[in-house]
């Protein structure tokens, strides 16, 4: 047993069960912020029953998102020693202010929320509920901070001395290029997940007739939400892409299977890929449509696999320099066809829902209930493209990944702690599904007096 390999699979485990937690929060609480903001603004007393019901799902996933999240850091100073060593001087400084700043935040303001119904004003209720929002997209956006540092690094020296780098320049660490595309793609792919999962649960509730009245707005609510933000999430991942084509073009050149140079280059639809041979045996694509992606116009050229491996071996040193390309060829695949099949059935149930007619539509509401699975599928492969894009590097161009792992933990102590993480993991999995159906699928007969924890 490789210690290296069983590092990377306990951290991908862990980071990928965690993550099905984390777009549903940020996505979630502002719905439910919106929904309060309704019940203020109106006085209408069925959005605060809305925001009560809604909240219960957004309380399961954000109690069972710290509890999965909290093992991460330790990782990092565990399996990944030397990369805390090199790293540690930048990597830290975001995730202190994450844990000390926006966790505490909406930490504090959740349980305002939560106990608050009767006790504060329903101005300051509201209040506490975009606290709660912004603070768990606040914590989201310091994250990534630290994570597109390790996609592109600036603001930093290195110790010539010790060799670790060190950082020089704070305003640059946070107003990464990079940074400017991944939260707002982060937090769209949020909303779209939490609009999502609202609707599966409203359309299981019209596909039995239960409280109607509660539901179908509900759902036409959550298709405009899921409709947005899946909308947000296609446009700005076609930014990202342009911006990746330029700082990590093998990462793309990986998610095309483009083996060979191309002007103008064809966009693949479909490849059967021998990773050896560096070829592709079947390759359907749509001419020139690639160069129009990467820049907008369909002439432009884009790097193959093999001139890039190339250039990096020119610049870094004789290595393996290529990701893993099927991984991340079908990867790209299922989240970019995932992400437009929940454009369709969004814009499906704006239309439909307009009226009682989408009470009548049972096979359309049977696909939705299933149709939640869609976003967890497109931001569970977006992140393994994300991270295994940029093989060889755990921080890209700076340190690989073969010298940010521990050195002294033995294979065996891997290997129980990642045995043991995925038991774990796979039961907090089960628990926060329980919850989430049981209280999804329950009564909307909420008491004018009760919290939202009753």
């Amino acid at each position: 047993m490789d210690p290296l390999i069983l590092a990377r699979w306990q951290f991908a485990i862990v980071t990928i069960y965690h993550f099905f937690y984390v777009p549903l929060t940020l996505g979630l609480s502002i719905f439910v912020a919106i929904l309060e903001t309704k019940y203020v603004r109106s006085g209408d007393e069925m959005y605060k029953k809305m925001a009560k019901f809604w909240g219960k799902i957004f309380l399961i996933n954000f109690a069972i998102g710290v509890v999965t999240g909290i093992v991460q850091e330790f990782q990092f100073g565990m399996n990944w020693s030397e990369y805390s060593r090199f790293m540690g001087d930048i990597f830290g400084a975001p995730l202190a202010i994450e844990a000390l700043l926006a966790f505490y935040m909406e930490s504090t303001f959740i349980g305002l929320w939560i106990f608050g119904w009767d006790k504060l004003s329903k101005k300051m209720h509201l209040a506490a509920a975009w606290l709660v929002a912004i603070g768990s997209n606040i914590s989201a956006l310091w994250i990534l901070i630290a994570n597109s540092f390790m996609q592109h690094p600036q603001g930093y020296t290195i110790d010539p001395e010790t060799g670790r780098a060190l950082m020089s320049d704070f305003g640059a660490l946070v107003f990464n290029p990079n940074v400017m595309l991944q939260f707002p793609h982060v937090l769209a792919s949020g909303i779209s997940l939490a609009g999502f999962v609202v609707m599966a649960f409203s359309a299981w509730h019209l596909l039995r007739k239960h409280d109607v009245t509660f539901f179908r707005p509900s759902f036409r609510m959550a298709a405009i939400y899921a409709l947005v933000g899946a909308v947000l999430v296609g446009t700005i991942g076609h930014f990202q892409g342009q911006f990746l084509i330029e700082h990590q073009p093998l990462k793309m050149a990986a998610a095309e299977a483009l083996w060979e140079t191309e002007q103008p280059a064809n966009f693949s639809v479909f490849a059967i890929i021998d990773e050896e041979s560096q070829t592709n045996t079947v390759d359907i694509t749509i001419p020139n449509m690639l160069s129009f992606l990467s820049y907008n116009n369909f002439t432009g050229e884009v790097e193959g696999i093999k001139d890039l491996a190339a250039q990096a071996e020119a610049e870094y040193g004789t290595g393996d320099y290529i990701p893993p390309v099927a991984l991340n060829y079908w990867s790209f695949r299922i989240m970019v066809g995932a992400g437009s099949l929940m454009i369709l059935i969004a814009l499906l149930g704006v239309l439909w829902s307009k009226d009682r007619s989408l009470d009548d539509k049972t096979l359309y509401l049977k696909a939705v209930v299933f149709s939640a699975a869609l976003p967890y599928l497109a931001v569970s492969t977006g992140w393994i493209l994300a991270e295994t894009g940029r093989w060889p590097w755990i921080v890209y161009g700076l340190q690989k990944i073969e010298d940010a792992v521990s050195p002294n933990v033995p294979a065996w102590n891997v290997a129980f702690s990642l045995a043991l993480m995925i038991v774990l993991y796979t039961v907090f999995t089960i628990v926060a599904y329980k919850l989430a159906v049981k209280y999804g699928t329950g009564d909307v007969k909420i008491r004018d007096n009760a919290s939202a924890a009753d």
